[in-house]
C-alpha cells in the first residue's frame, strides 16, 4: 500500500453501531461521533447524537448536545476521531453542504448510505479546506 493513502482503522462493533443508528433513524439522517484519545487517530467511544433537523436530506448536531459532548471529550482528553452521518437516498459521498460544514480537519468523515435496505454502504473521507479525499477503511475485530 502507498504511504500517502489514508486509512481509517476501526473496530467492527463501531461500524455496526454507526450502521444500526443510521438504519434506526431512517428515513431521517442520523449523525454522531466516535471519540478517541487526542492525537491517537484511534476511534474508541461511540456517541450517537440527535439530528436537530430531523430531516431525510440534511443533518445538524443539536447545539446543546454538541456542547455537552465536546466538553466531555475535553475532560477525557479526547477528540472526535470520526464524525459520521447517513444519507438516506444517495450514495455515501459528501454533499456540498457536508463539505462546507466539515470543521474537524483531523477527523475521518464517515458516511453511511441507507438507500438500499439490503446493502451497508460505508465510506470514509478526509475533508480539509474543502478538499475531499476518500480513504480506505480497515475493519478490525
Amino acid at each position: 500500500m502507498r504511504e500517502d493513502v489514508s486509512v481509517l482503522q476501526i473496530r467492527r462493533e463501531l461500524v455496526d453501531a454507526m450502521v444500526a443508528h443510521a438504519r434506526a433513524d431512517h428515513p431521517d439522517e442520523a449523525c454522531g461521533i466516535i471519540a478517541g484519545p487526542e492525537g491517537s487517530d484511534r476511534p474508541e467511544r461511540f456517541v450517537a447524537m440527535l439530528n436537530a433537523e430531523r430531516s431525510p436530506t440534511f443533518y445538524r448536531f443539536d447545539a446543546g448536545e454538541q456542547l455537552k459532548v465536546w466538553r466531555e471529550m475535553d475532560r477525557n482528553d479526547e477528540e472526535p476521531v470520526v464524525v459520521y452521518h447517513s444519507h438516506t437516498a444517495t450514495e455515501a459521498y459528501p454533499s456540498r453542504t457536508d463539505i462546507s460544514y466539515a470543521g474537524e480537519p483531523a477527523a475521518h468523515y464517515v458516511l453511511v448510505s441507507t438507500r438500499d435496505p439490503d446493502v451497508d454502504e460505508i465510506r470514509s473521507y478526509r475533508i480539509v479546506d474543502g478538499v475531499v479525499t476518500e480513504e480506505l477503511i480497515e475493519i478490525r475485530s
